[in-house]
Order: structure tokens, then C-alpha cells, then sequence
């Protein structure tokens, strides 16, 4: 009996692997006039299940530009979102839980700005703590009880992709022993019940045991032990992916490469009724109706504030952060190093990150770009930081990507006072039928999206037949998914790949390739392996599937060729750069190996879309150009200097 259920389970997503959607919800809110109180819209249980259903699938591109498309002005979205980063993806999530009909266009892709070049932390805010002690500031320490409480719900609803993480603080002092361990267990103490888990000291020996990298000596000085406290971590990209495709099945209609040119207003009150929306793939052009529009747009909410009111006054002033990746060797798994304050009073860090070390950051003014790239001398700034703190040669020949964000700082429009540019969230209204939501950061994207959802409910006086329903909503792969879920893949899948003479052979689904799948796509993680290639007897069963996509994308990586193919029909995968930065991390983690692996995503990508010649090299075209925008030490400009 065992036996058949499994057969049958197996059977169900070897077709939803192969692009039969066995679960489609096209538009399971309705109407605001034809809600009620009593059970016309689906109850929140009914989200959850769908969410959770493994069998469930997103509804396709064609279906959700068609939600859009069949809007009007007698029967309006609620809301429009423009922008698809974490914030905007939210606002959708939230709104469709709360029964509402939504709809959502992002320019590029899901988490193509900010949202995919983070630090990967999510992090309460030591830095804000201080502020908050030193200055007696109880706002401060608002927001550092808001974030920390954010934290928290932010792992636990989507666990496959984030993690506690323990961060290292060096002291060469022993009042630095003592202040940090004051600082952090104050820490600990404002997240209460949000805890991740205790910080605690340890003596220098112990610490070169946890971390050995960490020099011991250095310019008159020597290590007298450290702080160790615990942040979260994530996969941001793929944190936010998951986020697009949840809204999705909740009901929101999304479409990435899909950009708004205009605004639609009604002529006799000049409010904002809807917007004109452009098909970046197809090139085709459609109005969508709605009540209220969010401006999700991040760094570039300003361009669209001047849509709708050229004159509008900016709020955003950018700041770019740079990141570098470096080898794992340069830290050990599962701990990280934190310096709240260098030499020159900046804040350095090395993390683990998906098998490799990502180091920064830096805060300087910046213009706003669709591509924004780090400067040589940035690079050589975080090389520097990190040598002081490291007993091993930092070397420019050893960084394997790096790449540069902009972080929406923002002003309130409404402040009589700007001079304080705030960290914290801004949500206005100031042209009507138009809702601004930006700044903030990742750890407080759900309450960011609470509250743009409740200031266009106000706005548009809209009829929710929910309250916020997101706080304990888990995202599409986290229900049921545990950290040793990898056991199931590496013990009852095989990847079929093709040997050098062309002959289908299988091979192991080694652990590697197991915990990858399951900490990037959760308890959905068997969908991929389907493709890679089932069970043997599966095989047997649907032999249709042999479609040898078991093989590694990139030496040294454990992203396989299936990924492509399950992105492509599940996850809105429309371009080669949308896999290799968003869907996989490739580009963030080793811009050579994303290069060399970029002809055989093209491959596939048009097996699975139907390229033609045409559209395969411009697209090879496309991401050479992006890959150029990451200084890894191929395409590095080099100066003279000590990290040469």
C-alpha cells in the first residue's frame, strides 16, 4: 500500500516536472462587490493548503498577463504593484491573503535590483542598539525590537532557505571584552522570545579552534578572545523568487519583464486609476485597471513619483554597498566574522555563504543604475579590512565575484526636517491613487508590506476579508521541510547524464547535490530531481522523462542542468541572467564558472521557450554584457598594490 502511494506521488510530479500544472489558481479572489462576510472568498486555510500542496503549480505567463489584460475600469485590480523585488513581492503576497485582487509588474526580474545583492544577512541591527544606548534613543530601539522580531518570523517561514548564523567579534582589548559582551548580551536580551540563541565569549585559543584564519597578532596588538552572537542568514534571491511564485499561488497576478510607461488617470478627478503596461518579451502593450497603485520600485520609486507628478519632491537618496567572494577557505562553515568597528570606523564582515565567503561592504553616495558596478578601489578597501583580522595572503587573484547595490535609503516627503536620512521605512500617499513604499531592509519586508497593503486599503477603500494573514505564513517549499529532507534525495534519486561516448548513464545523487536541492527549492526539491532523473523504476515507468538533465552546470558547483529546465516551467525563469543571478547564484558566487556554464543554460533555456537562432545569441550577448558588471579577477582592472 506504501509502496503504491509512493508510485503515485512519484507519478504526480513527474508530470508537474514535466509541465503539466496540476494545480492551477487562476483567480481565486473575486470581485470587491461580490464579497461578503460569509465564504465567497477562500479561507486563509485554504491558502495555506495550497501553498503547501507539493502537486500545486504557478499558473503560466500567458494566464497571469491575461489577469492583467482583463481588468477594466467597471471591474479594477485593487492593487497594482509596481516593482518585484522582496517589498513589492510582499505587498502582493500580503494583499492576496488578505482576499484582495492584485496584480504585479516588475521591469526586470524577481529580485533583479537591491533584493538579490544584500549582504545576506537578516539582522536586528547591533549598529542601531549602540545608537539607541549611547543616545538615549527610544526609536532606535524600536526598530531594533521590530527587526529582531521580524527575524525571527522570517527563518521560521521560510526554513529551507534562511539560518541562524554565528558571528565572530575579535577584541584585542580587554575592554573591548567586556563592551562587547555587554553590547550583545543586551542584544540578546531585547529579542526575548525571539532568540535565536545565546551569545557568549571565548577565550583567543577557542577562537582560532572556531575560526582559524583569525590572526591572533597583529600591529601591536593581540587577541584577547571573542564575542560570539547569532544573526540569520539567507538566500536572498531565491528568498525573494519564492515570495513571487507564493503570491502566485495565493492569487496574485505577477509578470516579470513587464514594465509600466505610464500612468492612467481618471479625467474628472486626476486620480490614479491604473497604469500602461509594456511586455518586455514580446514587445506588446495593454492597460491594467486598479484601484490603488503601490510603488515597490526601490531605487527607482523617485522615476516613478515623477510620473505621476513631475514635480514630485525625491526621497530617495542611494547608497551603494559592494561585496566580494572569496574561496571557503578564507572562513570555516557555519561561522562568521564581524568587525562593528575598523580603523577607519567602517563595519567589515566575512561570511560563509553557499560553500564560498562573501566580504564587505562599503557606504558611499552613488547614481542609481540599472547595473551598478563596484570600483576597483572598493574592492581594494574590503581586501585591506579583512587582511588586518586574517593570518592568511589576501589576494586579488583569489576574489571570484564581486558586485555592487544600491540601498533605497529614504527621506519622508512629509519630514519638515531631511537632514536624517532614515534606515527605517517610508509609506506615503503624495498624489492620489498612488502609494509609495521604500527604504527599510530585508529583515523587515513583510511588516514593510503590511503596512503599504494597510495604507492602500485606506486609500482605495478597499474591502479586505482578512486582516494581515503573512506573520505565520510559510513560503511555497517550507512546510514540512527539515534540515535532513537531503536524505530523501540522496537515497531514492539518481541523476542520469550523458557519458563522453554519448551513451544516458546514472549516477549518484551525492550529498552535495542532495543538501543544495533541498536548502534552494525546500520540501519542492523532488520536482527537480524528477528531471535530473527519478527513481530507477520510474524510469522504467515513464522512460518519456530521459531527458538527461542529472549533469553539474559549473565544476565545483552542485547547481544542476535540471534546475534550468524546473525554473523555466516553475519559476518564471525567462532569460540566461535570470538563472545564473536570481534562480541559481552562480554570477554572485563565481562570475568565470557562470561564464563558461552560460551556452548550455542558453541550450536549454530554448528547448524549454522555443528560441530560435536569434533570440539564443542575443541572449549569449545579454549576459556576457551582465557577467561584465561583476569584477571577478578575470575581468578585474588591476593597480599596483599589497592584495596583487
Amino acid at each position: 500500500m506504501a509502496a503504491s502511494i509512493r508510485l503515485r506521488r512519484l507519478g504526480a510530479l513527474a508530470a508537474i516536472a514535466g509541465g503539466v500544472h496540476y494545480t492551477i489558481i487562476t483567480n481565486p479572489s473575486v470581485a470587491s462587490s461580490d464579497r461578503g462576510t460569509g465564504g465567497a472568498v477562500p479561507a486563509f486555510a485554504d491558502f495555506k493548503q495550497k501553498i503547501a500542496d507539493p502537486f500545486s503549480a504557478v499558473p503560466s505567463r500567458a494566464v497571469q498577463e491575461a489577469a492583467l489584460i482583463g481588468s477594466s475600469t467597471a471591474n479594477p485590480l485593487d492593487i497594482l504593484v509596481i516593482g518585484g523585488g522582496a517589498t513589492g513581492c510582499g505587498v502582493a503576497l500580503d494583499a492576496a491573503t488578505r482576499g484582495l485582487r492584485v496584480g504585479l509588474v516588475e521591469r526586470e526580474d524577481f529580485s533583479s535590483g537591491t533584493s538579490s545583492r544584500s549582504t545576506k544577512l537578516i539582522h536586528g541591527g547591533v549598529r542601531y542598539l549602540e545608537k539607541a544606548v549611547f543616545n538615549l534613543d527610544y526609536g532606535q530601539l524600536k526598530l531594533v525590537f521590530h527587526a529582531l522580531e521580524e527575524r525571527k518570523q522570517v527563518i521560521d517561514n521560510a526554513p529551507h532557505l534562511c539560518n541562524a548564523l554565528p558571528c565572530m567579534t575579535p577584541c584585542f582589548s580587554w575592554f573591548e571584552v567586556v563592551y562587547y559582551w555587554m553590547g550583545l548580551k543586551m542584544y540578546d536580551l531585547v529579542a526575548g522570545r525571539h532568540l535565536l540563541h545565546l551569545s557568549r565569549y571565548y577565550s583567543a585559543k577557542e577562537s582560532t579552534e572556531l575560526f582559524p584564519t583569525l590572526a591572533t597578532k597583529g600591529k601591536d596588538r593581540s587577541l584577547k578572545g571573542t564575542v560570539v552572537y547569532y544573526d540569520g542568514q539567507m538566500n536572498d534571491s531565491r528568498l525573494n523568487v519564492s515570495l513571487a511564485c507564493t503570491a502566485s499561488l495565493a492569487g496574485a497576478a505577477i509578470l516579470n519583464h513587464s514594465e509600466m510607461i505610464s500612468f492612467l488617470t481618471d479625467e474628472g478627478t486626476g486620480r490614479i486609476i491604473g497604469a500602461r503596461i509594456r511586455n518586455n518579451l514580446s514587445g506588446k502593450e495593454f492597460d491594467t485597471y486598479a484601484k490603488v497603485i503601490v510603488n515597490a520600485a526601490g531605487p527607482f520609486c523617485d522615476s516613478v513619483r515623477t510620473m505621476a507628478d513631475k514635480d514630485a519632491k525625491p526621497i530617495i537618496c542611494p547608497s551603494s554597498g559592494v561585496h566580494i567572494v572569496l574561496p571557503d577557505y578564507y572562513s570555516p562553515e557555519g561561522m562568521g566574522l564581524i568587525v562593528p568597528k575598523t580603523k577607519d570606523g567602517r563595519v567589515v564582515f566575512m561570511l560563509p555563504w553557499l560553500g564560498r565567503t562573501v566580504a564587505g561592504t562599503t557606504d558611499s553616495n552613488t547614481d542609481i543604475t540599472m547595473l551598478p558596478e563596484p570600483h576597483e578601489d572598493e574592492i581594494q578597501f574590503i581586501l585591506d579590512a579583512i587582511s588586518d583580522y586574517l593570518n592568511v595572503k589576501v589576494r586579488r587573484m583569489d576574489v571570484l565575484s564581486a558586485w555592487s547595490g544600491i540601498r533605497p535609503l529614504a527621506t519622508d516627503p512629509r519630514a519638515k526636517n531631511t537632514e536624517n536620512i532614515s534606515r527605517d521605512h517610508v509609506v506615503c500617499e503624495d498624489f492620489p491613487g498612488l502609494v509609495t513604499i521604500t527604504g527599510g531592509k530585508w529583515t523587515t519586508y513583510r511588516s514593510m508590506a503590511e503596512d503599504a497593503v494597510d495604507a492602500a486599503i485606506d486609500s482605495g477603500k478597499l474591502s479586505p476579508t482578512n486582516k494581515c494573514m503573512t506573520y505565520n505564513l510559510q513560503l511555497i517549499g517550507g512546510d514540512g521541510w527539515d534540515p535532513a529532507s537531503f536524505t530523501i534525495l540522496a537515497q531514492q534519486y539518481t541523476r542520469m547524464k550523458k557519458s563522453y561516448g554519448g551513451k544516458i548513464v546514472p549516477g549518484a545523487m551525492d550529498t552535495a547535490v542532495a543538501k543544495h536541492l533541498s536548502h534552494a527549492y525546500g520540501t519542492l526539491a523532488e520536482r527537480v530531481a524528477i528531471i535530473a532523473q527519478a527513481t530507477l523504476p520510474i524510469l522504467y515507468l515513464l522512460p518519456y522523462l530521459n531527458e538527461s538533465l542529472g549533469k553539474r552546470l559549473a565544476h565545483g558547483y552542485p547547481i544542476l542542468e535540471a534546475e534550468v529546465a524546473y525554473c523555466a516551467r516553475h519559476e518564471y525563469c525567462e532569460s540566461a541572467v535570470d538563472f545564473i543571478a536570481r534562480r541559481s547564484r552562480l554570477a554572485f558566487l563565481d562570475t568565470d564558472a557562470a561564464r563558461r556554464a552560460v551556452p548550455r543554460i542558453v541550450q536549454i533555456l530554448a528547448a524549454e521557450h522555443g528560441w530560435d537562432k536569434s533570440r539564443q545569441k542575443q541572449e549569449m550577448h545579454k549576459t556576457k554584457e551582465f557577467l561584465e558588471t561583476f569584477k571577478s579577477s578575470r575581468n578585474a582592472q588591476f593597480y599596483d598594490g599589497k592584495h596583487n
